[in-house]
């Protein structure tokens, strides 16, 4: 039952947290989660906004004696990503998350946690409810909609925040303090054409379904080397088509921008007389992506069967410009950061490939903590779809957080971990896009930390939190405020 989670230590925190996890709340259902917060603000009867696209501020005043204290903003999103193994029948919209403990760890059955960002919305609720903690004029934000375009930071304005130094909870690992992340822009890409319905005589159906990888977090994730779904269809249906004469008829790949696509599925038809090669194709190249992702995917399944016959097939020529430019699409990690090794400065998630009537669209996120190289990554991308003849658009893109080590906020909360664990915590840079960057451009002058527990495979089904990470990351805002 995943009521088990709200007797974990700190309690509070996991007790709010469950609450989360029983109220929808994907990206775009916004209404429940905000009148939540809202609800739990005014009952406590503390000082309650909601700004015109649905954040929610939430101020408390400061202990008695620290009123002269800076306001310390805490930030997290209210909104979780949707990410569910197909084999399990749940909907993101009305249904609650199913969390439990294994282990050392929460996780959900078959779906994503949301402990992105909820154990952040947890411990901001904790602050505001716990009158033992000893702190200055406190402000929580919770912004809706982070997941799918930052919605809610672009729609802050001047103005509606008192303080001018923000902690956001939004990072996943316990012990590092993040001080920069990666900006990032959407390509959205269409293949426009006239259906073609006339299946060669002798074909025969067969739908392909690579299933089992890991995906994440298409972001933090990104440096694991996990096999992307769209690129392993695309380069089998690449051999499929010169060495069996398939024909495609439907292609869907991926699901969201955000998430590595652990899933692909395509009909096409070949002539009966091949059918035994391409059984013998899948077979073959399940064992060799299996062999390739050794060590990194665990699961990989790659299956064949027989359809029904479509009513019609996608163009032989926008078909082969397709794979052609799918093939050729970069993807993965492009490059790295000099001055923090180890982290990621640019990638490209090839994200979603679908099909319908008329219309195959692809979407891909590019990151980069570099504007300059983000430009020229979907520049590059962009040609490679433009010599295909399809039509490439830009929209969602958002700004990096620049690092500042000379941080106020920083040195303060390196001198904090100190005092608590004997050691410094290590300063670093995300791959991933944090608030944070959207908040800097409304507010200039915002000094700004990232911090977070343990969190594993987020935007997967495999998403977990550590138990015990989250009590240290408790302590340490406890000490921070009582400091700060």
């Amino acid at each position: 039952m995943s009521s088990e989670i709200k007797n974990l230590s700190p309690k509070h925190i996991w007790e709010y947290f469950y609450e989360l996890t029983q109220i929808p709340r994907p990206t775009g259902q916004m209404e429940k989660v905000t009148e939540f917060i809202k609800n739990f603000g005014n009952n406590l009867g503390l000082e309650t906004l909601q700004d015109q696209v649905g954040n929610v501020l939430i101020r408390k005043p400061a202990t008695k004696g620290m009123e002269s204290r800076k306001t310390i903003i805490l930030q997290s999103h209210l909104d979780m990503v949707p990410q569910k193994n197909s084999s399990v029948n749940h909907d993101f919209t009305t249904d609650p998350i199913d969390a439990y403990i294994d282990g050392e760890w929460v996780t959900a059955r078959d779906t994503t946690l949301g402990a992105d960002n909820g154990i952040g919305a947890a411990y901001a609720m904790a602050v505001l409810s716990d009158d033992s903690l000893v702190h200055g004029p406190v402000e929580a934000l919770f912004t809706v909609d982070e997941e799918v375009g930052m919605d809610g930071a672009f729609g802050l304005k001047p103005g509606f925040l008192n303080g001018r130094t923000l902690i956001n909870c939004d990072s996943e690992e316990q012990g590092q303090l993040f001080v920069g992340c990666a900006g990032g822009a959407d390509l959205n890409i269409s293949f426009q054409f006239k259906d073609d319905e006339e299946i060669p005589e002798g074909d025969v159906a067969v739908k392909l379904s690579l299933t089992g990888l890991k995906g994440g977090h298409s972001g933090v994730d990104i440096h694991l080397g996990r096999a992307n779904a769209n690129k392993l269809m695309f380069r089998f249906l690449k051999d499929a088509v010169s060495g069996c004469g398939a024909r495609l008829s439907s292609v869907d790949g991926g699901s969201l921008r955000n998430a590595i696509p652990r899933e692909a599925f395509a009909v096409i038809t070949i002539p009966g007389d091949n059918a035994e090669i391409l059984w013998e194709m899948v077979s073959d190249y399940q064992e060799l992506y299996r062999t390739e992702y050794k060590g990194i995917e665990t699961s990989i399944n790659f299956a064949v069967e027989k359809v029904d016959m479509p009513r019609t097939l996608i163009p032989e020529q926008i078909q082969d410009d397709l794979i052609n430019a799918i093939e050729g699409c970069q993807n993965g990690v492009i490059s790295m950061l000099h001055d923090f090794p180890g982290t990621v400065e640019s990638s490209s998630n090839l994200a979603v490939v679908t099909s319908s009537t008329g219309m195959i669209e692809v979407k891909i996120l590019v990151r980069s903590s570099s504007e300059s190289r983000k430009a020229y990554l979907c520049s590059s991308l962009e040609s490679i779809f433009a010599l295909s003849g399809a039509k490439v658009e830009y929209g969602g893109a958002y700004n990096g957080w620049q690092p500042d080590i000379q941080s106020p906020v920083l040195q303060l909360m390196l001198q904090v971990y100190e005092g608590l664990y004997g050691k410094k915590p290590a300063v670093k840079v995300m791959h991933a896009g944090l608030e944070c960057g959207i908040i800097q451009g409304i507010y200039p002058d915002m000094d700004m930390i990232s911090i977070g527990p343990d969190l594993q495979f987020p935007h997967s089904p495999d998403e977990r939190v550590n138990i015990a990470s989250v009590a240290k990351v408790w302590d340490f805002i406890k000490a921070t405020l009582a400091k700060i």
